[in-house]
C-alpha cells in the first residue's frame, strides 16, 4: 500500500513541475500578454477570480445581459474581504489549533502502544483517501493564490515570478480537479454507511471527545467513527460536492448551459464552501497527525493500535471482540 502511495505521490509531483514549467514558459516569452489582459474583456459569459498584479477585481464580459441579477457578487467585488476569509480559513484555523496544542497538549494513550495491530481501513479505502486528499490540498493553496495571492503573495514578488504562480496555480488547480472528483464520489460511497449519527454522539461533543487534558480526563463512547469524524464526514460530502458542482459549471459552461446569474450563484458557492472546508481540513489533519497519538498510522498502514482503539473508539473494539476477530 505505501508502494501505491509513493506512485501517486510521483504522479502528482510530476505533474506540478510540468504545470510550473509551462508556467515560467508563458512568463518568460510573453512577459507582456499578463499585464496587458486586464484592459480586455474575457471571452465568455462566466466571471472569474486572477490573481492580476494590478487591479485585482471580479472579471466580467464585456457586454453583461440587462437581466442579469447580479446582487449576488456585490460582497465580491471586495477582493480583500475574500483574501483575508480564505487565508483566515487555513492560517488562522492553523494558529488557533497550535496554540491549543501548546495549551493544552496532545492527547497520549493512556495505556501506551500495545504492539497488537487491528486492522480499521481496507487498502482500497486508504488509497481513496489519499487520491482526494493530496488532490484536495493542493486546490486549496492554488485557491488562495488565485482568490487572495495578489494581497499577501505578490508584494512580495517581482511581476514575472507572480504571473508565474499564478499561470502555475491556474493550471493546477484545474488538473486537480478531476482526481478530487473521483476521490470525493468514491469516499462518499464507501464510507456513508458507517457514518450516521447516534445517541452517544452528542455526549462526545460535551467533553471534546476527551481530549482535554485538563481536569476528570473522560473518554466519550464512540463507535467506528466518532460524533467529530462524522461531523467532518457530512460537512464534506456536503460542501464538497457543492465544490465539485460549482466548479464543473465554471469549467464547463457550454457544456452545462451555464447562464450569466447561474455562473454568478456559483462563483458564490464554490468561494464559500472552499472557506468551510479549509477550515474543516486543517481540523481533520491537526487531529491526525498531532492530536491524537498513533491516529496517523490509520491512513498509511490501514492499521491501528489495540489501545488506540480501545481509548478512542470502544464500542467499534467491543464489536471486534464480541464477534471473535481481536
Amino acid at each position: 500500500m505505501s508502494k501505491a502511495i509513493r506512485w501517486l505521490s510521483l504522479i502528482v509531483l510530476g505533474l506540478f513541475a510540468s504545470s510550473y514549467a509551462l508556467a515560467e514558459e508563458t512568463a518568460t516569452l510573453q512577459p507582456q500578454q499578463w499585464q496587458t489582459i486586464q484592459e480586455h474583456a474575457i471571452s465568455g459569459d462566466i466571471p472569474e477570480i486572477r490573481g492580476l498584479p494590478t487591479q485585482p477585481e471580479l472579471l466580467m464580459p464585456a457586454s453583461i445581459p440587462q437581466q442579469a441579477d447580479e446582487s449576488l457578487l456585490g460582497y465580491l467585488g471586495a477582493t480583500d474581504t475574500i483574501a483575508f476569509a480564505l487565508f483566515a480559513s487555513l492560517f488562522g484555523v492553523t494558529a488557533l489549533f497550535i496554540l491549543f496544542v501548546v495549551v493544552n497538549g496532545v492527547s497520549k494513550l493512556d495505556h501506551g502502544f500495545s504492539g497488537k495491530l487491528i486492522k480499521r481501513w481496507s487498502g482500497l479505502s486508504v488509497s481513496v483517501h489519499w487520491l482526494g486528499a493530496i488532490p484536495c490540498i493542493l486546490l486549496i493553496l492554488t485557491g488562495l493564490v488565485l482568490g487572495g495571492g495578489r494581497f499577501y503573495f505578490e508584494p512580495g514578488m517581482n511581476a514575472g515570478s507572480w504571473s508565474a504562480l499564478v499561470g502555475l496555480s491556474s493550471s493546477l488547480h484545474e488538473l486537480m480537479a478531476f482526481p478530487f472528483i473521483l476521490g470525493y464520489v468514491l469516499m462518499v460511497l464507501m464510507w456513508a454507511p458507517k457514518q450516521f449519527p447516534a445517541s452517544y454522539d452528542l455526549k462526545w461533543f460535551a467533553v471534546l471527545g476527551g481530549y482535554i487534558n485538563f481536569g476528570k480526563k473522560q473518554h466519550p463512547d464512540a463507535g467506528f467513527a466518532n460524533a467529530g469524524e462524522k461531523l467532518w464526514f457530512w460537512v464534506f460530502a456536503l460542501f464538497g460536492g457543492v465544490m465539485v458542482v460549482s466548479g464543473l459549471a465554471m469549467m464547463f459552461p457550454e457544456t452545462y448551459g451555464v447562464t450569466k446569474n447561474t455562473a454568478n450563484l456559483m462563483l458564490v458557492l464554490h468561494i464559500a464552501s472552499t472557506v468551510i472546508i479549509s477550515a474543516f481540513s486543517v481540523v481533520h489533519i491537526f487531529m491526525a497527525t498531532v492530536m491524537s497519538e498513533g491516529g496517523m498510522s490509520n491512513m498509511t498502514s490501514g492499521y491501528c493500535d489495540e489501545n488506540w482503539a480501545k481509548q478512542h473508539h470502544n464500542l467499534w473494539f467491543a464489536d471486534l471482540k464480541k464477534a471473535g476477530k481481536v
